[in-house]
């Protein structure tokens, strides 16, 4: 069997012709890992301890004295000369790791006293009380879908949280409100500036025609119904209006800028979180990653914490666009802040490109952009 970490001893070996010592140990193939003379008739010898028999056998008139050990026999001295300080260390962790699994208060934040109680029973009978052991994640999710299901009608929304040696568990009540109608009479006015383009209407009177320039706040859809020029009575108003829309976006895009791009590989790393500095328990760690992190282990009273991460490793590649490069990007990026708010009827009629500037290492753009767009907006009649 190869030992991989052996043991070595640090040895002072005194006697006249000391050199005539050091060729006994070459010739018997004695593995001399480091010599440092002290005098012309003192040295340090450093060697394996599987040798060191073999040393005291042809020692002979040299008086040879132990210094030091190194390795697995260092490892073995150190535990022994200090075994009472170990197990007292190791019983107090242990002590403190089941401490720190224990809860030891269960805070149930809301007004009303009967929701407080109810919440108070049920997670009683699932094991969430003081001095119980704490549960996973997937218990708690559990627990909770259990709750609510057992509750549909009284609860809405269910939060337990686990703060050190704490659970915080955060509830809103199910309130079912019958919705009262408004019936009070309205028209449908221009929300925007627009060109109109489609307005259709179940109820009112509808007052401007397709391709009518209207501005903001003007009656489309009248609710005030007349028949030649008297007035009849009003209605509630009912339809769409979709109007021409403009609008000039202005973009910046970098010259420079770098691209993520995961590479499918991905581990799960268990990390200590002490203050501001993060430990990695992995020998073979991402450059540039994307992390997701579970908390197994936190405490209140001390800033320690252990954290269950799944890294998802990513390369990070830069580019240096030309000036047409960068102004198709900002282009493609003014289109999809104009695309991002859209509703799936809308969409973009035309754009133009307007202007652009250089500033520093950042192209600036300006667009013109008509869109069709739901312009409806309701305004009661007094």
């Amino acid at each position: 069997m190869i030992d991989i970490f052996p043991s070595k001893i640090l040895l002072n070996i005194k006697g006249k012709n000391i050199n005539h010592f050091i060729k006994k140990l070459t010739v018997r193939k004695i593995e001399i890992l480091s010599l440092k003379y002290i005098s012309k008739n003192e040295i340090e010898m450093l060697i394996y301890k599987k040798d060191y028999e073999n040393i005291l056998k042809i020692k002979s008139i040299y008086n040879v004295l132990e210094k030091d050990t190194f390795g697995p026999l260092k490892i073995k001295k150190i535990l022994k000369l200090n075994k009472h300080l170990i197990i007292i260390f190791i019983i107090c962790y242990l002590i403190f790791i089941f401490l720190t699994h224990l809860i030891f208060d269960v805070e149930i934040i809301h007004s009303s006293k009967e929701i407080r109680n109810l919440l108070k029973e049920e997670l009683n009978q699932s094991g969430i009380k003081k001095y119980a052991l704490k549960k996973d994640y997937q218990t708690i999710q559990k627990i909770k879908q259990k709750i609510l299901n057992n509750h549909k009608e009284k609860l809405e929304w269910l939060e337990i949280k686990e703060a050190g040696t704490k659970y915080i568990v955060k509830v809103e009540e199910r309130k079912i409100l019958k919705k009262k109608e408004n019936n009070k009479p309205r028209s449908i006015i221009a929300k925007k500036d627009a060109i109109l383009k489609k307005v259709s209407a179940k109820s009112g009177d509808i007052i401007r025609n397709t391709n009518d320039y209207v501005k903001k706040g003007d009656v489309i859809v009248n609710g005030t119904v007349k028949l030649n020029e008297k007035e009849l009575g009003t209605v509630k108003a009912y339809g769409k209006v979709y109007g021409e829309v403009w609008y000039i976006i202005k973009t910046k895009y970098p010259f420079v800028y770098a691209e993520e791009k995961e590479t499918g590989n991905k581990k799960e790393v268990y990390t200590l979180q002490f203050l501001n500095h993060n430990v990695e328990l992995t020998l073979n760690k991402y450059k540039n990653k994307k992390i997701k992190e579970k908390t197994i282990f936190a405490n209140n009273l001390i800033p320690l914490k252990l954290v269950k991460q799944t890294q998802k490793e990513i390369k990070v590649k830069k580019w240096v666009l030309t000036f047409d490069e960068a102004l198709i990007k900002a282009k493609n990026l003014s289109i999809k802040k104009i695309k991002a708010p859209l509703k799936k009827e809308e969409y973009i009629i035309r754009s133009k490109y307007l202007k652009s500037n250089v500033n520093n290492s950042t192209i600036e753009i300006e667009m013109f952009f008509a869109v069709y767009e739901d312009i409806t907006e309701y305004k009661e009649i007094e």
